[in-house]
């Protein structure tokens, strides 16, 4: 069990910190409101999914995986997740790729701060501070679905 709590934590890390320092200067976003809702939306539905169980977590987490890295997705090994954004760290993120990818993904790439907690079982295993990217492609928004390894 400690190591299953140990990968899980550590898979927390990349998640929340997945892209490391991100260069450039923030600047705050011109979204619409309705671009902005989207994003809003996005983590509402993920949070919502986590409540519900793993499995609705996982299956969305799949559903809304960047379509140029749908063979990317992962199993949270029956954990869920819970992001909450600081939505004033919103901001574009124009030459990002994703960890081990060269190419940028289709679509307007924005970062966030968020504060993701990780939870196994109805037990909070840990909680992490770091930055998500999210994409908003042909006016849909997709993410990129936490890995865990091993």
């Amino acid at each position: 069990m400690a190591e299953r709590v140990a990968v899980l934590l550590a898979s927390l890390a990349l998640l929340a910190g997945c892209a490391g320092p991100v260069a450039g200067t923030a600047r705050p976003v011109r979204l619409t409101d309705g671009g902005k809702a989207k994003f809003k939306e996005f983590y509402e539905h993920l949070n919502k999914a986590g409540d519900e169980g793993a499995s609705q977590q996982q299956k969305l987490l799949k559903d809304t995986q960047h379509p140029d890295f749908r063979q990317k997705t992962c199993d949270l090994r029956g954990a869920t997740i819970k992001v909450e954004p600081t939505w004033s760290t919103l901001r574009v993120d124009a030459d990002w790729a994703p960890p081990g990818e060269k190419a940028h993904p289709r679509g307007e790439v924005y970062v966030v701060a968020v504060t993701v907690t990780l939870r196994q079982d109805d037990a909070v295993i840990g909680s992490q501070i770091g930055s998500l990217h999210v994409v908003l492609l042909d006016d849909e928004v997709y993410g990129f679905a936490p890995c865990l390894g091993g």
